[in-house]
């Protein structure tokens, strides 16, 4: 099965998507689990001073609602300004937190590859470190879970300038002719992973087309997948980074360079 076929069969009802509300999540469309028996949520993050100690925070409250055991790890993408000293201090309190930190800005692929590596409980669930999503709608993820090994988060309303909303859509469509990928919403950064279908993946990517590998090489792995709506909240603090005109062309240049790798392994030479 193509990854295409997976996510087509996998996307869940117009309930419980929010699709009938005007795409916002519908929480009593969903029928909540049992708790997970173990969540590592990772937090990819740069120059996130402003953000890290309240989102860090935020999941603490929240995941012992969903799992039985779990850890938040902060993946400090070599920041230049408090993030590591404030993640550092927070580690120090609460022993559920960890601090992941990188000497150098390696760059987004980078920092999610070492949160997939680093994660040590049966489930893991990646948050951007901005701010940007909302811990209690982990549920709406782990919802799904249960019959999938991917949920990938879809921003019913994406909280961003107009020019940042339009280069999403344009990688996630070229995304989708060059992978057959059915994925709508390829780079948002909440997304939840039965760690068994992610481990040993081979990833290389340092730059925002992570998110493209990770997709295309999960369907070489026949995953099952689901999209639900989830709200995008405006950035509170801190800037937002990728969309300078050299991460945008390197980001390209890996899709393509991808694109050629995958083609070359499916078919030979």
């Amino acid at each position: 099965m193509t990854v295409a076929e997976a996510a087509a069969s996998a996307r869940p009802s117009a309930a419980a998507s929010g699709a009938e509300n005007g795409g916002q999540p519908n929480e009593a469309a969903v029928t909540w689990p049992a708790k997970l028996s173990g969540l590592t949520i990772f937090l990819p993050s740069y120059n996130e001073a402003g953000n890290v100690e309240r989102v860090v925070r935020g999941f603490l409250a929240e995941a012992p609602k969903i799992a039985e055991d779990f850890e938040v790890i902060v993946v400090d993408d070599g920041s230049r300004d408090r993030t590591a000293e404030i993640a550092g201090r927070l580690a120090a309190e609460d022993s559920h937190v960890r601090l992941e930190r990188h000497a150098v800005n390696q760059g987004y692929g980078a920092a999610m590859i070492t949160g997939f590596r680093t994660a040590r409980q049966p489930f893991i669930l990646l948050a951007d470190g901005d701010g940007q999503f909302d811990p209690s709608e982990m549920r709406l993820l782990t919802a799904l879970i249960p019959n999938y090994d991917v949920v990938i988060g879809r921003r019913a309303r994406r909280a961003d300038h107009v020019v940042r909303r339009f280069n999403g859509k344009a990688w996630t469509i070229l995304s989708r002719i060059l992978f057959g990928l059915s994925v709508t919403d390829m780079d948002c950064g909440f997304k939840l992973f039965r760690r068994d279908v992610v481990a040993n993946l081979d990833l290389h990517s340092n730059s925002a087309m992570i998110t493209t590998e990770l997709m295309a090489r999960l369907a070489g792995r026949n995953a099952r997948i689901a999209e639900v709506d989830v709200t995008h909240l405006p950035r509170v603090a801190g800037v937002q980074g990728g969309n300078s005109v050299a991460s945008i062309i390197g980001a390209f240049k890996d899709l393509f360079l991808l694109y050629w790798q995958l083609k070359r392994a499916r078919y030979g030479g």
